[in-house]
């Protein structure tokens, strides 16, 4: 994606308005997911321990941000991509209860992020996770899950347009689910991006499933590891996969957005399989990885909600830096501020 420029956009709010209703969507927005999905705060990390499996590895491809740690004799931490595995493993150390969970404010730096209108080198989301029995690895139950955040996000847009209402709501009453699968047998001729903003574009928010796993055509809609939401297994739909993204349609940038990624986590026979699949049997050995197998983890479900994004998003912006401080290249910053784009 390269930069995006709106014809004739004409931002909502000031600039100084924008800064203090941040604070009112994230402040509303995580009280009422809390509520929703029985979540309690922790503390998260920065940053973990190089090797110890505990970090997200997104795509396979992107380099953490690392340092040697001085009074660990040099070994090396890295900030954190995202904490999809650190949050399983704290359900356990605190022994939370099925149908209970904990979110926190999760913040990354991903230094090779294209910089656009949606990504930034700083990266704040909500974290979240729960835990789950057995009988609720299932897709119904992942449905539900996604219908309730999907209705905070519905109640937080409703809150600003009650604030603002030249801030017209844009979300369908109901997100649509749809398969990866079925995307590429209706379109087969475009690109996995494409396909998602014509879905998004026809039903205005979407959850599409099945992220990660290979489809008919010999490849996958998109990245995803193989150590956490589970992509490979055969749902009750018919096609693979217990995990998906929250997509809706933004009609500023003319494109799907990305709202949050989330699934049910893998279980040790979907580890397994999937650590195969992606040729990484070797992290087995690992220190989460080994107490999953051995069954020492929760079975759960978890997700990671971005903040800036979804900011963006209800407030109509057209660019993450008018609801983020960051960096950006000089010339992505003339272009923006001759559009009245006006960067944090």
């Amino acid at each position: 994606m390269s930069l995006i420029i709106p014809h004739k956009y004409n931002r909502k709010l000031q600039r100084e308005t924008t800064e203090a209703v941040i604070k009112t969507i994230k402040d509303t927005f995580q009280r009422r997911l809390a509520e929703e999905l029985c979540l309690r705060r922790v503390t998260a990390p920065l940053f973990v321990l190089s090797g110890t499996g505990l970090n997200d590895d997104l795509n396979g491809v992107e380099r953490p941000v690392t340092f040697p740690v001085k009074d660990l004799g040099d070994r090396r931490a890295e900030v954190v991509h995202s904490l999809a595995k650190w949050k399983r493993a704290k359900l356990g150390d605190y022994d939370i209860a099925p149908g209970f969970g904990l979110y926190t404010d999760m913040n990354a730096i991903r230094a090779d992020e294209e910089l656009d209108n949606l990504h930034s080198l700083y990266v704040d989301q909500w974290d979240w996770e729960k835990t789950i029995t057995d009988t609720q690895r299932t897709l119904d139950y992942l449905q539900a899950t996604v219908r309730s955040i999907y209705g905070v996000i519905k109640e937080t847009e409703m809150m600003i347009y009650k604030m603002f209402p030249h801030i017209t709501p844009r979300l369908p009453e109901e997100i649509t689910f749809v398969h990866t699968e079925e995307l590429l047998r209706e379109y087969p001729d475009l690109t996995p991006f494409e396909r998602e903003s014509v879905a998004a574009r026809k039903y205005g928010a979407i959850f599409l499933i099945g992220i990660g796993g290979q489809l008919s055509d010999g490849t996958v809609h998109d990245g995803r590891a193989p150590d956490y939401d589970d992509w490979s297994t055969p749902n009750s739909a018919g096609f693979t996969g217990l995990n998906g993204d929250i997509i809706v349609f933004d009609s500023v940038l003319d494109r799907a957005v990305e709202l949050s990624s989330m699934g049910v986590r893998v279980d040790p026979e979907s580890l397994r399989r999937q650590l195969a699949i992606r040729g990484c049997d070797d992290r087995a050995t690992l220190p989460f990885h080994s107490s999953l197998l051995a069954g020492e983890l929760p079975q759960s479900i978890g997700g990671g909600i971005g903040q800036s994004r979804l900011c963006m998003f209800l407030l109509q912006k057209a660019h993450i830096g008018e609801v983020q401080a960051s960096i950006w290249p000089d010339e992505q910053r003339r272009q923006c501020s001759l559009a009245g784009i006006d960067l944090l």
